[in-house]
């Protein structure tokens, strides 16, 4: 039973651990503007990116 605890807690840490690396990347692209836009996950050509005909113009 105890293992079970421990995998919840680790799973839940993980998760915390990336919502923080997120936030931490966002906050660095917000004061160097000029490296660009923070990439996010899933965003982009291929996934979801609203091009017409399902397909993104190259960049």
């Amino acid at each position: 039973m105890i293992n079970l605890f421990i995998t919840i807690g680790l799973i839940f840490l993980l998760m915390g651990g990336w919502i923080v690396v997120q936030q931490m990347a966002r906050i660095y692209a917000e004061k160097h503007p000029e490296l660009g836009a923070v990439k996010e996950e899933g965003l982009g050509c291929g996934k979801n990116c609203g091009c017409k005909e399902n397909r993104c113009q190259k960049q």
